[in-house]
Order: structure tokens, then sequence, then C-alpha cells
């Protein structure tokens, strides 16, 4: 009896990119809203409730859209990019290359671009790791005394994004010769996102013009 067969290369979870910060003030913005409209509908005469409520329709969307939305899901297989509205899905062959400069984007071999809205570019905390790095370099050069211990100082006096970016750019090259990794790129609309908030455009645009 033969044995089934083994995978050649091994597989590894899907790993997950946002930006807590984001997702903070997503939320701390649906909080207000909500306290902000409730109260009108609550409380206001006339066609304030109608507004407050178009108001929302409107607002919830595109703040959920720039803020909680964004995510970056990358496998073997294919890189998916969840940006406010549209959704990416990149197989690693597809993939030219993975970069940060003041925006962290993804070129396909096509010659489109795609920023990662979920890695946001802090230079702020570039120059500081850029900082880190160079004192560490001048202070202590030589004391790595082992690999894990030269791998955790290196992700120190490294950006969050830059990292981010080169472990995407590692597994791109790493995964792009996988039978599973080809095919296309394909792009969708986030209508989820797009239906309401036109939807609460239309209505406050109504509301306003016959006011």
């Amino acid at each position: 009896m033969t044995s089934p067969e083994q995978p050649s290369e091994p597989t590894y979870a899907e790993r997950v990119f946002r930006s807590p910060a984001a997702i903070a003030g997503g939320a701390l913005l649906l909080a207000l809203g909500a306290w902000i409209g409730i109260d009108a509908v609550v409380r206001g005469h006339g066609r304030t409730p109608w507004l407050a409520l178009a108001g929302l329709l409107l607002a919830v969307p595109i703040v959920v859209a720039f803020t909680i939305r964004p995510a970056v899901f990358a496998n073997d297989d294919r890189l998916r990019i969840r940006n406010p509205f549209r959704t990416v899905v990149l197989p690693w062959a597809s993939v030219a290359d993975v970069r940060a400069g003041y925006s962290s984007e993804v070129f396909t071999q096509g010659g489109a671009k795609f920023q990662l809205w979920a890695v946001p570019v802090s230079l702020r905390k570039r120059k500081r790791a850029a900082r880190r790095q160079s004192q560490s370099a001048h202070d202590d050069p030589h004391s790595r005394t082992s690999v894990s211990a030269d791998v955790n100082d290196s992700r120190a006096r490294t950006a969050d994004a830059d990292h981010t970016v080169a472990g995407l750019r590692d597994q791109a090259e790493r995964c792009a010769s996988r039978p599973e990794a080809q095919g296309d790129p394909q792009v969708r609309w986030a209508y989820e996102v797009l239906a309401p908030a036109l939807a609460g455009l239309v209505v406050l645009v109504i509301l306003l013009a016959t006011g």
C-alpha cells in the first residue's frame, strides 16, 4: 500500500495585517456619530430626525470603509487587499514588487499599482527607527550573541510598515513559483460600502433640496 503523497512545500496559515490605530479611531468616530445621530432622532423635531438618519446612512459606511474595513491577507497562494472601496486578489505570480515609500504599495506584472491602506507608513516612526539603528551601530556594532537576538534587534530598528512590506516581498518571491499561486489579478468593487453611502447621499440631497 502506498502512502498518500506529502506536499512538497509546507503551507502556512494566512496572516492578517490591519492598522490598530485606524480601527480605534473608527470605533471612536462611530460611537460619537451614533450618540449624536440617535440623540437627533429621539429629540429632534420636524425634518431633523430624517436628516440625522440620512447623515448616518452616508457617514457610517464611509467611516467603516476608511478605518475598520482595510486589511491585507497573505497566504502561500495569494495576497488579498481589502481597501476602502475595492477588494483586490493577487496570486503571488502576478506580483512584481511590494514597496513602502510615502505609502505601502504593491505592483503587478502588468504594471498596475494598488495601495495597501491597512499598512500605513509613518515617517515619524521610520525616522525614529533609523535613529535607533544608527545609534545601535555606533554604540555596539559587534555584540550580537545569537541569531534570535539579532533578528529581534533588527525588527526593533525597523519601522512597522517597512518590516511588513519586506515580509510580503519575501513571501512573493518565495511563493511565486507555486502552482496554486498562478493566475491574474482580480478586482471587485465594495458595493456593500458604496450602495448604502450612495443611498444616504441621495436622501440627504433630496431632503436639503426640498427644505
